[in-house]
């Protein structure tokens, strides 16, 4: 199975462009069965073969990986079953990636997926934000938080606006209504004291939308 699986994802990153290493597809592999095995008692993910699984989660993750640096430290926030930060930690295992979230039960759970995929990432059952303000100098400290499929620009900037000065910044992963979402916030006055930019975009297979990736920084300058 696990072979079998290894096959099939590999072939799909060919058809999309995503190259990684024989162990990588090995390890996305074993993340996959982890993670569908899992869902079957937490509702964890909706892309529940191959074909979904790379055009969506692996996609993405590739999409963030050209962006970090050598040996970034990350968290991903709000990781549900581990996208993107499992499947970074894969492609990239140069970086330091942690996962964490405010769900107890999600967090035990994808604590034991890492563990059953034979990485070593460390987990947290807490809010994003409150790591970030637990590490604001030093080794320790995030680099980039990563954020894929949590809450509207509104809600992420009243949760880690007022604590980006303890991190890096943010890469946030979007669909294509994150103009209005920015606009709103921008509205709401969330915006004064952080920079929005557009990243980078890549085509959603099978769909006539694309994904964004918004980098969200403290504001230079008046």
């Amino acid at each position: 199975m696990s072979d079998d699986l290894a096959r099939a994802i590999a072939a799909e990153c060919d058809r999309l462009g995503i190259v990684a290493s024989p162990e990588a597809m090995q390890r996305l592999a074993a993340y996959a069965a982890s993670l569908w095995s899992w869902n079957e008692r937490l509702n964890l993910t909706r892309h529940l073969d191959a074909e979904a699984f790379v055009s969506r989660d692996v996609a993405d993750a590739a999409g963030i990986a050209p962006h970090l640096a050598h040996g970034e430290r990350v968290l991903d926030v709000g990781t549900g079953g581990g996208v993107p930060g499992v499947i970074l930690a894969i492609l990239r295992p140069d970086l330091h990636v942690e996962l964490c979230d405010s769900v107890a039960k999600k967090a035990r759970a994808v604590a034991e997926i890492v563990r059953e995929t034979g990485l070593e990432i460390p987990v947290h059952a807490a809010a994003g934000q409150a790591i970030v303000v637990g590490r604001p100098a030093g080794s320790d400290r995030f680099d980039t938080l990563v954020v894929r499929a949590v809450a509207p620009l509104s809600k992420l900037l009243g949760w880690f606006g007022p604590v980006l000065g303890s991190c890096g910044r943010l890469l946030v992963v979007k669909g294509p209504r994150w103009e209005d979402e920015r606009d709103d916030a921008r509205f709401r006055g969330l915006t004064r004291r952080v920079a929005i930019r557009r990243l980078a975009s890549w085509p959603i297979r099978g769909r006539d939308h694309e994904t964004v990736l918004l980098e969200i920084g403290p504001r230079m300058g008046p």
